[in-house]
């Protein structure tokens, strides 16, 4: 019984025996290339995405940091609008209290005034008896 009549083995053309047959080794070696292939392709590809995530990682920390001055500011304007009622506030009481002043300075001014032509006319009448 020679190699060939087994059936188990091959010989190739380098007359090394082969436990699959021909066609079958080189579609083994076919799938071993494109596996080969395949695997560096992923690689590839997981090296993208792991710059992509880190790339979106640094824009969230971005995003985060943009948000918190953000917030910051919208509460600065918040402290900034109310300190701006409350002086607002203030500046009307200072107004009223103002005026209620002048209205008393203007009472306090008709009654010097009265005052004033009481004592013109007791001075006149004064001079005139004399």
């Amino acid at each position: 019984m020679s190699v060939d009549d087994a059936g188990d083995f091959d010989v190739d053309d380098f007359n090394k025996i082969r436990v699959l047959d021909g066609e079958t080794a080189t579609k083994t070696g076919q799938l071993k290339e494109e596996c080969k292939d395949f695997i560096d392709k992923i690689d590839d590809f997981q090296t993208i995405v792991g710059g992509f995530i880190d790339l979106m990682d640094n824009l969230s920390i971005e995003v985060e940091r943009e948000k918190l001055k953000a917030i910051g500011a919208r509460n600065l304007l918040k402290s900034m609008a109310k300190q701006r009622e409350s002086q607002q506030q203030q500046l009307v009481g200072l107004i009223q209290e103002k005026k209620t002043q002048l209205e008393r300075y203007r009472i306090q001014l008709l009654s010097l005034e009265k005052t004033e032509a009481e004592q013109r006319d007791f001075i006149d009448q004064f001079i005139l008896q004399k």
